[in-house]
């Protein structure tokens, strides 16, 4: 089966961003973005989802994060869409819970070709130190547009913050781990039975 790594660069008015990733990788994370609460949360994609995972961001945070946040999803989810491929011989679904504490989440992911989000996150704060808790449904929405998922993003009980949207991020890096895992009793091929996604 062929490497599964991409190169993805995106550039606006807005933002410049590069990604580069590899599914079969072993949970390396970089981030160069201007946003160290994102970049925490990404280094937890990449651990738990042994992903590798390279961001770099030029961004407008001289105004704030909004533009970064949510184009970096869109450009992660394009590299995701590149490096999966036809999706041949995936697993296709993938789910987990994460606990941190007092918080528990849940996240559950199908490759299905179909964008999709659905999000609930009851925070109890609307920042965690600068960083805006409304931006993480940018991130997410405009991953799934362009990977072409369909993702729930359940936050089941938290009283901290910090610790509600760390559960969603290790849910999501260990359900993408799953479901992209290579599935050897369906060899090569499409998870579906109209045989294609």
């Amino acid at each position: 089966m062929a490497d599964r790594k991409a190169q993805v660069s995106r550039d606006t008015l807005e933002t410049q961003i590069s990604v580069e990733l590899n599914l079969d990788g072993t949970g390396t994370g970089k981030f160069n973005t201007g946003v160290p609460f994102l970049e925490h949360m990404m280094d937890q994609i990449a651990r738990h989802g042994f992903i590798d995972l390279d961001v770099t961001c030029k961004g407008d945070t001289y105004i704030d994060d909004h533009h970064s946040v949510e184009d970096i999803g869109i450009t992660i989810g394009q590299a995701m869409a590149k490096a999966v491929g036809d999706k041949r011989g995936i697993r296709r679904y993938g789910h987990a819970y994460v606990p941190l504490d007092e918080a528990l989440s849940r996240v559950v992911i199908d490759f299905s070709g179909r964008p999709g989000l659905i999000m609930n996150i009851p925070f109890t704060q609307k920042r965690i130190g600068k960083f805006d808790t409304e931006l993480f449904w940018e991130f997410f929405q405009g991953f799934v547009n362009h990977a072409g998922v369909t993702l729930h993003v359940d936050c089941l009980r938290g009283e901290n913050a910090h610790h509600q949207i760390e559960t969603v991020f290790k849910a999501f890096g260990r359900s993408l781990r799953m479901a992209l895992e290579r599935d050897e009793r369906l060899g090569d091929a499409m998870p579906s039975t109209k045989g294609t996604l």
